[in-house]
Order: structure tokens, then C-alpha cells, then sequence
């Protein structure tokens, strides 16, 4: 029996797109190899990291969007961890919603299942076409309303999704965002590499920082496949 890793994390690097109103990521040496050989005899490097929680590949704690909501640290383990199935939606222009007769139909073409505590992720093929490009950040799509229900109906506890953000930047209610209030899951957000998973069960981690009173965390999402 082997194991198959899939990576489905975003680089993280200086100048690399973060969402508007958040900290832009910067990197840059706290010490190098000849200053601490110089004060300490001894050879090491390292940088400093000056990032948003909500910067590159991350969940989110559902303190971020509602005030009486769980800081990242209070968070189950169990949405970042555990079964998944992604869906490839990625037949859908950025000038539409996904609704839930898209993810229905999805999930029947991909002859999968969802069951209470999955892990959702959507391919919609976004970081494909467009990271790097002016689009990157402004022209995607996401869930409607009923759309990000129909999820958490299912029993998802994570939606992920290969753009910044689970909504469509044209929605001013944030739907996606608004469910995960409302139901108290999370969602994951800036992955990438979902065509190699699109149409898959697999099993998922994205395991975020112990951020005490974080409103999100990077994560290292991995989808894992026993073979």
C-alpha cells in the first residue's frame, strides 16, 4: 500500500495577490548565515514573515464574519482534517453564480457523495486561467445563497475553493460567507492544483496555525490518496 500526496497549496512569497484591505506579505532576513557565525560562531539564516491570517492558502475561523463566532484556535480539528470530495464546476463563467443545480449536478456526474463532516472543495478552474493576471483578484466566480445551503445541508463543515473567496466578488451579501455564519463551519480559501483532485474522494488536511484569537490561519493543504 502506498500513499499519494497531492499539493494544493499557493506559494507564499513577497508580492505575491492578497485580497484588498489586508496586509500585503513581506519577507526579508532577520539574520544571515555570516552575521551569526560572526556573533555566535555558529552558521544559521533566518527570515522574518510579516503576513495576513487571511493572505495565502487559508481557513477561516468563524469569528472572522461573525463576532460571537470561534477564534482559530478554538476551532475542531475536524474541519481541516478528514474525508473530501471536490467538484469541478469549472465549466461556469465568471459572470455567474454557482447555484445548487450546478454542484447537483456536479456531484452526479462526478458519482460521488457527501456526507455530514465533509470536506467540499470546488474546482472552478480560476487558478488555472487567471493567478498572476489582473483578473486574479476581481473576475471569478462563487456560491449563491442557495448554493453555499445546499453544502451545508449536505453536512459540509469546509468549502473550499481555487479563487480569493468562496462568494462571487459581485455579491455585496457575501453569501458564501453568510452560510458559514449561519451554520458555523468554515471554508478555505487561495487553493490550487484541484484539477488533479476535481471529481475525487480523497482524504484532506489544511491544518491551521494555533493562532491564539486568530480570525484565520494559513494552512498546507494536501490531498492524500491511499493507492
Amino acid at each position: 500500500m502506498g500513499v499519494k500526496l497531492v499539493d494544493l497549496t499557493q506559494e507564499i512569497y513577497q508580492g505575491m495577490p492578497v485580497f484588498p484591505l489586508h496586509q500585503k506579505t513581506m519577507i526579508f532576513p532577520n539574520i544571515t548565515h555570516e552575521e551569526s557565525e560572526k556573533q555566535v560562531g555558529f552558521m544559521f539564516a533566518t527570515n522574518n514573515l510579516l503576513i495576513n491570517e487571511h493572505g495565502p492558502t487559508h481557513s477561516d475561523a468563524t469569528y472572522e464574519y461573525d463576532p460571537n463566532g470561534k477564534y482559530i484556535d478554538e476551532m475542531p480539528l475536524e474541519y481541516f482534517y478528514g474525508p473530501a470530495v471536490c467538484l469541478d464546476v469549472s465549466h461556469i463563467q465568471p459572470d455567474r453564480y454557482i447555484t445548487d443545480r450546478d454542484l447537483e449536478d456536479a456531484l452526479r456526474i462526478s458519482q460521488q457523495f457527501i456526507e455530514k463532516g465533509d470536506i467540499v472543495l470546488l474546482y472552478t478552474g480560476h487558478y488555472n486561467r487567471s493567478y498572476g493576471t489582473d483578473k486574479w483578484l476581481t473576475t471569478y466566480t462563487g456560491l449563491d445563497y442557495q448554493a453555499a445551503k445546499w453544502l451545508a445541508e449536505k453536512g459540509a463543515v469546509n468549502i473550499g475553493i481555487d479563487a480569493p473567496a468562496i462568494d462571487h466578488p459581485d455579491d455585496p451579501k457575501y453569501s458564501g460567507h453568510l452560510i458559514c455564519r449561519e451554520y458555523g463551519i468554515t471554508n478555505t480559501e487561495n487553493l490550487c492544483n484541484l484539477d488533479q483532485v476535481a471529481g475525487m474522494r480523497f482524504l484532506y488536511f489544511g491544518l491551521p496555525l494555533r493562532i491564539r484569537k486568530g480570525t484565520g490561519s494559513p494552512v498546507r493543504a494536501v490531498a492524500v490518496f491511499i493507492e
